[in-house]
């Protein structure tokens, strides 16, 4: 007898559970639907809406980000460039002061006169490859 009840409360709860299914696939109000999918519309177009507004605004903050290192590359290849000037200018300079020891008297006095007024211009030159701040 208990193999026979065991098989009816099977079958009862079998019964149930496929009463319970074909339940969940019964078609809804005509009217809950459209509200529903009209709700379903909203929601998805604000987060397309959100979604887009949050990309734009990481991409901009991308930007400023480059267009910041941009600026601090350029600096930095116009300091470069000021330093190396300056230090050609320095250079030179020196070189053309040791060559005018070679010289006597006045020829050596106009010499480092033209060695300094050469020093001078470059060092204007170089000042222009300076970074503006």
């Amino acid at each position: 007898m208990n193999n026979h009840l065991a098989k009816k409360l099977a079958l009862i709860g079998s019964l149930a559970m496929l009463s319970a299914l074909t339940g969940c696939n019964k078609a809804e109000n005509p009217s809950e639907v459209q509200h529903d999918v009209a709700a379903a519309q909203e929601d998805r177009s604000k987060e397309v809406a959100e979604a887009r507004r949050d990309s734009n605004e990481a991409v901009s903050r991308q930007q400023t980000d480059v267009n910041a290192a941009r600026r601090d590359v350029n600096e930095a290849a116009a300091e470069g460039n000021y330093e190396v000037a300056i230090a050609k200018a320095d250079g030179d300079y020196k070189v053309a002061k040791e060559s005018c020891e070679a010289l006597a008297g006045d020829a050596q006095k106009n010499c480092k006169e033209q060695a300094e007024a050469a020093y001078k211009v470059a060092k204007v030159q170089a000042e222009s490859l300076k970074p503006k701040s």
